[in-house]
């Protein structure tokens, strides 16, 4: 590598919204970021899946085509 193009990278704080802090690698000098892994609701469990249709679900609706099962 050609040396004095390339930024220092080191170990930086990562400070949450919700007060959780990590350690991770950057070249600033700190992180603060809204969401992390502890809260939010992807991760924690609080967001539910909404059942969505398919493309064929949405066609056969659209057209009434009862499903055989």
């Amino acid at each position: 590598m050609r040396e004095g193009i390339h930024p220092n990278y080191k170990k930086v704080t990562v400070s949450c919204a919700c007060g959780n802090t990590f350690e991770t690698g950057s070249v600033k000098k700190e992180l603060r970021i809204e969401t992390c892994s502890e809260c939010h609701p992807f991760y924690t469990g609080r967001q539910k899946f909404a059942e969505a249709g398919g493309r064929v679900d949405r066609f056969n609706k659209k057209y009434g085509i009862k499903a055989t099962n």
